[in-house]
């Protein structure tokens, strides 16, 4: 019976997770943007390793669920973009970060 109460434990922490965060590749994302002041984007792809079609995909969903802020502007005459994580980008991160922890925990040694 304790390892049917630990499963109804673990799934009740993963049913509602976010999926947007839970993608490998956004996590990655936000798991960098949390730590620094911005970021520009030829950093972040040389750091995460996507490609820039990759990075691009993944950021526009990102932006689109209002997780992070781009703003573009120029260097010289070289464009450039920056990346932040926003405050509900921040927020939904610590929470998915909570509640991965909690169900971590609740796995059976």
């Amino acid at each position: 019976m304790a390892r049917v109460d630990s499963n109804r434990k673990i799934s009740s922490q993963l049913i509602d997770i976010d999926r947007v965060i839970h993608e490998p590749a956004r996590f990655l994302i936000l798991a960098y943007l949390v730590v620094v002041d911005g970021m520009d984007f030829l950093s972040l792809m040389r750091q995460t390793g996507l490609t820039q079609g990759n990075l691009s995909s993944h950021i526009r969903k990102l932006e689109n669920e209002g997780y992070v802020e781009i703003q573009k502007d120029f260097i010289g005459k070289r464009p450039r973009t920056m990346l932040n994580i926003s405050s509900k980008g921040r927020k939904a991160f610590m929470e998915y970060r909570e509640r991965m922890k909690r169900a971590m925990e609740e796995l059976p040694e």
